[in-house]
């Protein structure tokens, strides 16, 4: 009986659901005849309404699941960069946190929001956002300074991280875009002019950041080194930056240059740091031309040697640069391994040649006319011309072939001869030459070398010094010169 009594209630009830279901097929019939009458509108909303406000309490904890791997992945990325940053880089963990933080908090506020606001449409996007920003940045910094940055030499360049970094921020957008049903590339291609007009204002950007990455590829100068970028002297600085847009350059003076990276594409770049550190520094000095060049570059050889700032390999080197008209002009060249100290070196060579200089009694000439006044007469000249041709007379008395001269020979050979002066290891004859000359050694030696037909090198056959002569066979016999 009980069994028939449940059934028989069962189907009361459905029959009662039924009755209730029609009665209101039949209210929303007659209210459907009223064209008038919004009842059938409001009950639609009302409907739609409640439709989607059970659909967001639905999903609400589908989001909160998410949202909750989202930080732990977030948090757990967060610890093991905190772990493996050393103590000096351990700040650049704030700003991941800060993101994390920002995620919760939004999170709270799609939390505390009714299930049918329509704010949910911007919040639940919005701590995306943030979470995965805060996911890419920690993924970035551990990739990049955790993982690389034990496996490199050297850590890599900004404008590198910079774009990988930006790389990923543009990742995360897309992908919270995605999330907020809007779709990136109907954002690209609404309008064609605004497409054009945004590319002609990043040309210069764009090209100033290839240029950057051409310069981190081929690294012609890295951060620390001095570069000159064009001809102004002043434009010489060391590298502190080299970023995506530009690289910048901090000169003697104290001043930063910001340089177009597009424009050090195009220029010559001097490098003073590389291929090693020590760079070739020169200063010009001159001297008076009563003082053999020889002398002169010995003096200063020996006086910078060791100079503030002198290396002594690779050696200094002094050359005979210009024959002015207030002397000779020399050509002093060294090397420094303190190129931020350049100034101080130059200055301290400067002072060395000068002291040096001045000891020796060597005048150091600069620009001046003097306008002397000498009266020149016939007795003047003929008391200059007897001095110089007694000065060769004595020179001529030591070959002994001239001793058997008498002495209007010998005065008459001594006005015929002819003073001249060689620099060290210049060919005075050689041998086979046609010559009839003969020479008398006053100063300084001579070293007289044969060539053997068939040797492979020249025989050493004597030394002569002062008061010794050469030449005296090609002079009474006319041959050619059987050495050098």
């Amino acid at each position: 009986m009980c069994d028939i009594f449940g059934g028989f209630g069962a189907a009361s009830a459905s029959r009662s659901v039924a009755e209730a279901v029609s009665a209101s097929r039949s209210v929303a019939e007659a209210v459907s005849g009223a064209p008038d009458s919004g009842i059938l509108d409001v009950a639609g909303d009302a409907s739609r309404s409640a439709a989607e406000a059970m659909s967001g309490t639905l999903q609400a904890p589908s989001f909160l699941g998410e949202a909750s791997l989202g930080v732990l992945v977030a948090l757990a990325l967060v610890v093991a960069l905190a772990v493996g940053l050393p103590r000096s880089a351990r700040g650049a963990v704030r700003q991941p946190i800060a993101l994390l933080l920002s995620h919760l908090v939004v999170l709270g506020i799609d939390v505390l929001l009714p299930a049918a606001s329509p704010a949910h449409r911007f919040v639940r996007p919005l701590a995306l956002l943030l979470v995965l920003a805060s996911v890419a940045r920690s993924g970035v910094l551990l990739v990049l300074d955790v993982v690389l940055g034990r496996c490199l030499s050297r850590p890599l360049p900004r404008i590198i991280r910079d774009i990988v970094q930006g790389l990923a921020l543009v990742a995360v957008l897309i992908a919270a875009l995605d999330a907020a049903g809007v779709t990136p590339g109907s954002l690209l291609t609404t309008s064609a002019l605004l497409t054009a007009v945004i590319g002609l204002s990043l040309q210069e950007t764009l090209g100033n950041v290839f240029a950057g990455l051409a310069i981190q590829l081929q690294a012609p100068f890295d951060v620390g080194d001095w570069i000159q970028f064009d001809a102004d002297p002043k434009h010489i600085g060391r590298v502190i930056e080299i970023n995506w847009r530009a690289t910048k350059v901090i000169t003697l003076d104290d001043v930063q240059i910001v340089v177009p990276n597009a424009m050090l594409a195009k220029a010559p770049i001097s490098n003073y740091t590389k291929p090693q550190a020590v760079a070739r520094r020169s200063v010009y000095v001159a001297a008076t031309y009563s003082v053999s060049p020889l002398v002169v570059q010995r003096i200063i050889v020996d006086a910078i040697h060791d100079a503030f700032g002198v290396v002594k390999e690779p050696a200094p080197s002094v050359v005979t640069h210009v024959f002015g008209e207030y002397g000779i002009e020399y050509w002093v060249r060294y090397y420094t391994d303190q190129f931020d100290k350049r100034d101080r070196v130059d200055g301290a060579v400067r002072d060395r040649i000068w002291y040096a200089l001045r000891r020796a009694e060597v005048e150091i000439p600069y620009p001046h006319r003097t306008l002397e006044v000498h009266e020149v007469t016939e007795e003047s000249n003929a008391r200059e011309t007897e001095r110089r041709r007694l000065e060769r007379e004595r020179a001529l008395r030591c070959v002994d072939i001239f001793r058997v001269l008498s002495s209007d020979e010998m005065h008459r050979l001594a006005e015929l001869a002819q003073r001249r002066l060689y620099a060290p290891g210049e060919v005075i004859v050689r041998q086979g030459d046609e010559s009839n000359e003969l020479y008398v050694i006053e100063e300084g030696e001579v070293e007289v070398r044969v060539h053997r037909p068939g040797a492979s090198m020249t025989v050493h056959l004597a030394r002569l010094g002062a008061g010794k002569f050469f030449g005296e066979m090609a002079l009474v016999t006319g041959d050619r010169r059987q050495a050098q």
